[in-house]
């Protein structure tokens, strides 16, 4: 096996692939408005109500219908998942991780196709929606390789006249529920780290993106993973959510999503169900509100082109997005000035053409943004955008407020859009204590020339993914294993060599001889 390596990123400069990637778009669109079923223990099961998947980009487009579950049908799921883990919790480690690469060998042939599904269901642009797939073929290799380390001989101390190992067991069942933002990636990533390690699992994908979710399960039967190992039940939180984290049959929760969903299943499953044998995990990410601190030693340049891209970057709909500029007064003034001029040369318009900001991804979250910007507008001097933009869909102007205080609501809460908020501090360590100032700690990126700043910041910016001299959004697996603190989850460090044992249970076996 060769050693594990990032999946490269698509050159659309290079005309093939622009070629490749408009055919696939004409593919995908071709495709619009087919339905989807549901799948339990490998049925297809068509019910009569349907959500319809919009692009948020045009309106008038369906993406497609997706059928939708009950709480029987998500009961039936879980004693499926539960039968089929009988058997498939026995199944060797090795074989199990040759799915995952299976899966990644025939979702990397379909690369362009799996990125044009993206940029029609959650409106992400050409880069962003090829990188996504990227990160879901990383996981798999990831995963899987790991799976074989873990699924080898552990290093325990020896003692002399015994034989002692210690193996990495599966939990049981789990509940998987992805956010829309990731729609392939992260779901992906979820769902085959559980099953990778021995576990079965119902998978509810996020409401905005079912398509997504849907072509991955049509993947996972094309290379023959077995019925039952992963239930796919879309359907409305609101009617099957409690009931499946509730479930006695449920043994974990995979959750990322809102701070407030998360803290909901966090109380959920801590409540000991009757017949319930165990004690349910959790693990989750919860969003962030996140920053780029500027020092006065930085390169203003430099500095303002890793705020743009981490602000605005999917129109902001990252969880890492760095929705905060915490800039030192001496270079205050150069870095927004950088930034408003960067930021007014991005281009609004359909995903599908490749704009630089397309949609944001429904209309909860469209006024939901909209009233943040109109609370700016009190809170701060805006400097850029500030409301709508021209599209059939749900467009909004990358918007900047400057000299905005450190208790504002828009320094404070999660926006999740394009929004950012600049905050000129006094002094570096008056910078680092703003940073500080919130109950996430996900990620945080710092521009500094200066060691001794950069050392303070090691050791004082409290957050899962600190990056100097970066942007603080684009964790690759592998080489940034990604959960954050505080409310931002339980720092889950997905993509790292730590997160399967999330899904497992160590079990020592000794022999005297």
């Amino acid at each position: 096996m060769i050693e594990f390596r990032n999946e490269p990123f698509t050159n659309f400069e290079d005309p093939a692939n622009k070629q490749a990637m408009q055919a696939a778009l004409a593919k995908v669109k071709s495709e619009f408005g087919q339905e989807y079923p549901l799948i339990i223990g490998g049925e297809k099961i068509f019910t009569e109500r349907k959500e319809k998947s919009i692009n948020p980009g045009n309106l008038d487009e369906i993406v497609g219908l997706q059928s939708q579950a009950d709480k029987t049908l998500a009961d039936q799921a879980i004693h499926v998942a539960l039968e089929t883990f009988k058997t498939w919790q026995y199944v060797d480690p090795q074989e199990r991780a040759g799915y995952l690469f299976k899966a990644a060998a025939a979702m990397r042939r379909r690369k362009f196709e799996f990125a044009a599904w993206m940029v029609y269901e959650v409106g992400k642009n050409w880069s962003e929606a090829d990188a996504d797939v990227a990160e879901a073929i990383d996981f798999m290799e990831f995963y899987g390789r790991e799976m074989i380390r873990l699924g080898g001989p552990q290093p325990l101390v020896p003692l002399e006249g015994e034989d002692n190992r210690l193996y990495y067991i599966p939990l049981g069942v789990g509940v998987i529920i992805p956010p829309w933002n990731f729609p392939l990636a992260i779901m992906v990533g979820m769902t085959t780290a559980a099953i990778v390690s021995g576990n079965t699992v119902v998978l509810k994908p996020a409401s905005p993106s079912p398509i997504i979710a849907a072509k991955f399960m049509e993947l996972m039967e094309e290379i023959g993973l077995p019925s039952g190992v992963i239930n796919f039940i879309p359907g409305p939180a609101s009617e099957i959510g409690d009931f499946m984290v509730e479930h006695p049959n449920t043994r974990f929760v995979s959750f990322t999503g809102s701070r407030d969903v998360g803290l909901r299943i966090n109380e959920r499953i801590a409540k000991t169900a009757q017949g319930q044998t165990w004690i349910k995990r959790l693990v989750a990410e919860m969003g962030g509100k996140d920053a780029v601190v500027v020092d006065a030693s930085a390169d203003p340049e430099e500095a303002a082109i890793g705020i743009v891209q981490s602000a605005f970057g999917f129109q902001g709909q990252k969880c890492s997005a760095g929705s905060r500029a915490i800039i030192h007064k001496d270079l205050y003034d150069v870095v927004l000035e950088k930034v408003i001029a960067k930021t007014k040369t991005l281009q609004i318009g359909l995903p599908e053409e490749n704009y630089s900001i397309g949609p944001v991804i429904d209309e909860k979250a469209y006024n939901k943004i909209l009233k943040y910007i109109e609370i700016g507008k009190s809170e701060g001097r805006l400097v850029a955008g500030g409301g709508k933009a021209e599209g059939n869909g749900y467009y909004i102007q990358p918007t900047i407020f400057a000299d905005v205080k450190e208790d504002a609501h828009i320094m404070l809460e999660e926006i999740f859009g394009p929004v950012l908020a600049f905050y000129k501090a006094d002094s570096f360590e008056k910078a680092i204590e703003v940073f500080n100032n919130t109950e996430y700690g996900l990620t945080g990126a710092l521009y500094s020339n200066n060691r001794e700043h950069l050392e303070y910041a090691r050791r004082h910016m409290h957050c899962g993914n600190l990056y100097f001299n970066r942007k603080c959004t684009g964790a690759l697996v592998g080489v940034h294993p990604f959960g954050g603190f505080n409310m931002s989850g339980t720092d889950s460090k997905a993509g790292g060599r730590d997160y399967l044992l999330l899904f497992t249970q160590g079990k020592v076996v000794s022999e005297k001889y």
